[in-house]
């Protein structure tokens, strides 16, 4: 997937997100309302293309830290980023015990690379790298400013309906409320799904792949942060509007189907391990990217 297409993408979600805004603000009253609306999604654009990066980070209960802190974390994300022609990205780590890492921000100027505590007690220091340097690809491909908007607009959507229940009648409350949640959670889940295809979590592990030149330790961490995630559930404030931000579904160990599964964006881990199978193949042939 190319830079260019995720700019067009982006700039669609921001524009469908504005014309939201001006349809509900008509709706509740009409032109004013419609100006109002426009109003607030100028805002809402202009704060989600600035500050997603730094919303996805506190969301994720993830926290800057230094090279003192994690000089193994550090040497890699610089060994990978200098081999990439990438500038040194913000290294964060979030409190959660679910082994997990994602990438944010809205260019590789300003980009955020995360992981959990939970994935550092898990990987060898040879899976760790595999698995940064294909969250380094999303920030390459471009992929995080497209990824940080979708789940800033599916977080937005979910919570109108809270907006209407604060603001409601009461009496009137859980009836139109169901309703709104039922028609919220799948326009949610589409426009995630329309703006993040499962394609980038390919493209980002074939890039990291070949970055890493060890195709085999990304499979191996892959095959770690299947079975864990599945054990360990990410915790409960996680939306699944910001599922797709993770290297892994965190959403796997609540339960499976039903609201969290309309915001799959990961092809089966089986399928990304053939892929990486395959690769290897590749470059122990000294095969170029792309054969």
């Amino acid at each position: 997937m190319t830079p260019g297409i995720n700019r067009v993408k982006t700039w669609v979600l921001i524009a469908a997100m504005g014309g939201l805004f001006v349809l509900v603000g008509a709706w509740l009253g009409g032109t004013s309302g419609a100006v109002i609306g426009l109003a607030f999604g100028l805002a809402f654009n202009f704060a989600m293309y600035w500050w997603s990066g730094s919303i996805a980070v506190k969301s994720t209960r993830s926290h800057p830290v230094t090279e003192q802190e994690y000089p193994v974390l550090y040497r890699i994300v610089r060994e990978l980023t200098q081999a990439d022609g990438l500038p040194m990205p913000q290294i964060y780590v979030s409190e959660m015990t679910q082994p997990n890492a994602f990438a944010t921000g809205r260019n590789p100027q300003n980009a955020k690379v995360a992981v959990t505590k939970g994935i550092l007690q898990i990987l060898d220091e040879r899976e760790l790298r595999g698995v940064l340097a294909h969250e380094l690809s999303h920030v390459k491909n471009r992929d995080i400013l497209v990824s940080s908007i979708a789940a800033a607009i599916g977080m937005s959507l979910t919570l109108l309906v809270r907006f209407g229940l604060f603001f409601g009648d009461d009496r009137n409350n859980n009836g139109l409320l169901t309703l709104v949640a039922w028609i919220l959670a799948p326009l949610a889940a589409g426009i995630i799904q329309m703006a993040v295809s499962r394609s980038r979590e390919y493209q980002a592990d074939e890039s990291g792949a070949f970055l890493s030149r060890d195709p085999e330790a990304l499979a191996s961490a892959l095959r770690k942060l299947d079975a864990a995630t599945k054990q360990i559930p990410a915790p409960a404030q996680l939306s699944p509007a910001e599922a797709h931000l993770f290297i892994m579904n965190p959403l796997t160990g609540r339960g499976g189907a039903g609201f969290a599964n309309l915001f799959s964006t990961h092809p089966p881990t089986p399928e990304r391990i053939a892929r990486l199978d395959a690769i290897d193949q590749r470059i122990r042939g000294g095969s170029p990217i792309g054969a």
